[in-house]
């Protein structure tokens, strides 16, 4: 009997991973078909797999398809995947995207390649300070609150580009653009309007002398919407790993 439950415990991971597999094509031909539609080159469009409350098991399946990027919101949660993966899959890129708390962000700063969701400068000035000079430049993205949510954090549109100066000054940071979630909308035209008004900032900061090269928008719901508008990083985690894990 433990043998038969064994087999079956092993069919049922195999059919989880084929499943993961399987969506993880599904979500890359998305990425081609809408660069193709609007007219944007599909190898400048970034995947990252959101893996939040998902196993190491699951990353690791995805990794070994090509998939390089994870984005993860949970520190704890985050660093027992990192330490464990290192070894088996070094060529993880890991980005933090969740919001930073200042006792957090040593943590974050010796561990992550990437963070999204710097919204103030004092959380920038400690993640520089504690970034190792041994590791390459934390590569960092202003989050803009870009609908005025209460609930939710990022920077005001019209405070962004003073933010964006001082994080491009700061050392052993790499600012690298803008991330932003929207308000959540079924109409692609709201969609496209918002990831509009996030391009349209980064361009305005730029023409004050910085240079940006990314923009993190758009999720499982409105990746086409995104990338119509410019996406460099789509954040994927639903349409990957399927229905989130409370």
């Amino acid at each position: 009997m433990r043998l038969l439950d064994g087999i079956g415990k092993f069919e049922h991971r195999q059919l989880i991973l084929k499943t993961l597999l399987r969506r993880l094509a599904s979500v890359q031909e998305r990425i081609r078909q809408a660069a193709a539609e609007y007219g944007r080159d599909a190898q400048q469009i970034r995947l990252l797999a959101v893996s939040k409350t998902r196993t190491l098991e699951d990353v690791l399946a995805l990794a070994s398809a090509g998939q390089q990027l994870f984005g993860e919101n949970y520190l704890q949660e985050a660093l027992q995947k990192i330490n464990a993966s290192s070894a088996l899959a070094p060529s993880i890129e890991w980005h933090f995207i969740g919001p930073v708390q200042s006792n957090k962000t040593r943590s974050i700063a010796e561990h992550f390649a990437w963070v999204h969701s710097v919204d103030r400068l004092r959380i920038a000035q400690r993640l520089s300070e504690q970034r190792s000079p041994h590791l390459p430049p934390l590569n960092v993205c202003v989050q803009v609150n870009i609908n005025d949510e209460d609930a939710k954090g990022g920077v005001a549109p019209a405070q962004a580009a003073d933010l964006c100066k001082a994080v491009a000054d700061l050392p052993h940071l790499c600012l690298r653009g803008l991330m932003a979630i929207p308000a959540p909308s079924d109409d692609i035209h709201i969609q496209r309007e918002n990831f509009r008004s996030l391009r349209e900032l980064r361009d305005a900061i730029m023409q004050q002398g910085l240079e940006l090269d990314t923009l993190s928008m758009g999720m499982s719901n409105d990746l086409e919407a995104a990338i119509a508008e410019g996406a460099t990083i789509v954040r994927i985690g639903t349409d990957i790993f399927g229905p989130r894990i409370i």
